[in-house]
């Protein structure tokens, strides 16, 4: 993660809360701790063999490949492969959020919209830059005590960066209550 972001006074989600955030982009940028991870928790982005190839507060690239596991019949990648890939570079950005927070956020898709320009017909990889909305959310349910939406948008790209495809993900982030 960027070290410049912890340095920033005014920054809600900085200083001791910005370990767990940066322990899991950590594990997403080094590819045996990232397979550990989806094994855990996302064993189908394990199968499909996505990769998170960039990870920092502003911006995740995921790549997912062209191959016999993603490939349909249509000699093309299945657009539920793509669509995980897609996700994941919004997630990952709103789990660091989450886990940055100095109190506990939870985060849930509540939108989801696509369209396909392109066949893919090679290894697709997919951008967010929108880590700095996705963390301003999260600091805005903290600070409010009420729900924050934000719409994460997401391109997929070609090897020769021929636009494939193009998702924008609605993300809802509510601060937890303590159990009793």
């Amino acid at each position: 993660m960027d070290g410049g972001d912890r340095s920033d006074p005014g920054d809600p989600l900085r200083a001791s809360a910005a370990w767990p955030a940066e322990k899991l982009a950590a594990r997403l940028s080094r590819p045996w701790a990232m397979r550990g991870f989806f094994l855990a928790r996302l064993p189908l982005a394990l199968v499909a063999g996505l990769r998170v190839r960039e990870i920092d507060r502003r911006h995740c690239v995921v790549t997912v490949p062209y191959g016999w596991r993603t490939t349909n019949p249509f000699r093309s990648t299945y657009f539920a492969a793509l669509s995980m890939a897609a996700e994941l570079s919004t997630g990952a950005l709103a789990m660091l959020a989450t886990r940055s927070a100095p109190a506990p956020a939870a985060l849930l898709i509540v939108g989801l919209e696509a369209s396909f320009e392109k066949k893919a017909v090679a290894p697709t990889a997919f951008t967010c830059e929108d880590g700095d909305a996705i963390f301003a959310a999260v600091a805005a349910t903290l600070a409010t005590g009420e729900p924050a939406v934000v719409r994460a948008e997401t391109t997929g790209r070609a090897p020769d960066g021929v636009e494939v495809a193009r998702f924008a993900f609605t993300w809802s982030f509510k601060r937890r209550t303590a159990r009793a």
